[in-house]
């Protein structure tokens, strides 16, 4: 998670974009809590790979682990040298059964995996396969194949990103084995390449299908996967001391603490967050981040960064921290 989130600015340029809510929640504390619901056995460790990105928010990083039971690791990754890159900067972890994630991919899965197996990669049907790397598979459910932005049709069982090994000291050499050589796709390292050389030395690799994957590389994606996340909840999720002043609230929404709603219309599909106050405002589909202030406003399909005021009517708006708009 060490990228800059440039697709997400501005919302990137002052909070590291798997830190940013969704449904209240931090985004990479989403991903690490649907990953250790579909765990068979308990989860040791969460490193953490990300930039510089300061001291609060790694501290926030290693809370998220610990209060999953697990011990929270934090690692560097300087240069955009790709996901083997990537997965190196915390080779020290790299012992036992792994799991590896992106942290822009959020999923919704009604099994538990099978930790026996060689390998999973987590896949999911897609109508246009064009822009993702996809699988093949064989008679006997195995990957046969790893396809890259396929531009004729091969498959349509796309990589959502995440990835388990049985044996994370094998996938340990076999990155190594990629830095030490240079071998490089599109100038940077990466995780496919190992991936092919480890089924190339007889490696079986299955495929883990999940009943849903929710994107949040850029802000519409974003706010669909808010909406998608409250729609799993299937209600209003409301903190403790919030004001509502002859306000409605639409389910599902999320209303987080000291909030205060006037006069006003909340959702469906809002997240409000902490210290907001919607006045005289109809707020749906939409994540509001904290200490925000929205006055006689009609909003829609939009994100708005923490301590930013909006006055005004808009059904597509991005405006970052601290802004204000009237």
């Amino acid at each position: 998670m060490a990228g800059m989130g440039k697709r997400m600015r501005p919302h990137t340029l002052t909070t590291p974009k798997p830190l940013i809510p969704i449904a209240g929640k931090p985004m990479v504390q989403r991903i690490v809590e649907d990953i250790i619901k579909v765990c068979d056995e308990p989860v040791d460790e969460i490193a953490f790979v990300i930039g510089h990105f300061g001291k609060e928010a790694e501290n926030n990083l290693i809370d998220v682990a610990e209060s999953l039971g697990a011990k929270g690791s934090i690692y560097y990754q300087d240069q955009p040298l790709g996901t083997a890159h990537a997965i190196m900067c915390a080779k020290d972890c790299l012992t036992g059964k792994v799991l590896v994630a992106f942290a822009d991919t959020l999923f919704k899965a009604d099994f538990k995996m099978d930790s026996s197996q060689e390998g999973i990669i987590w896949v999911q049907k897609v109508d246009d396969p064009k822009p993702f790397g996809v699988v093949k598979l064989d008679s006997n459910n195995v990957i046969t194949d790893f396809v890259e932005k396929p531009q004729e049709f091969v498959s349509d069982l796309a990589i959502i990103g995440i990835y388990y090994f049985k044996d994370g000291g094998y996938l340990k050499r076999e990155l190594q084995y990629l830095l030490d050589n240079d071998i490089k796709e599109k100038g940077e390292y990466q995780l496919t390449n190992a991936l092919e050389n480890m089924k190339a030395k007889g490696t079986k690799f299955t495929p883990g299908k999940v009943t849903e994957w929710l994107d949040c590389g850029n802000k519409d994606a974003t706010v669909y996967t808010n909406q998608r996340i409250l729609e799993f909840n299937k209600k209003a999720v409301r903190k403790s001391s919030f004001i509502n002043r002859n306000s409605s609230i639409i389910e599902p929404c999320f209303i987080g603490e000291n909030v205060q709603l006037l006069n006003s219309t909340v959702g469906p599909h809002a997240s409000i967050g902490d210290n907001s106050i919607i006045e005289n405002s109809s707020v749906k589909n939409c994540i509001i981040q904290t200490n925000c202030k929205i006055k006689d406003a009609e909003v829609s399909n939009s994100m708005i960064g923490s301590f930013a005021e909006y006055t005004g009517k808009s059904n597509n708006l991005s405006i970052g921290d601290y802004s204000t708009i009237k």
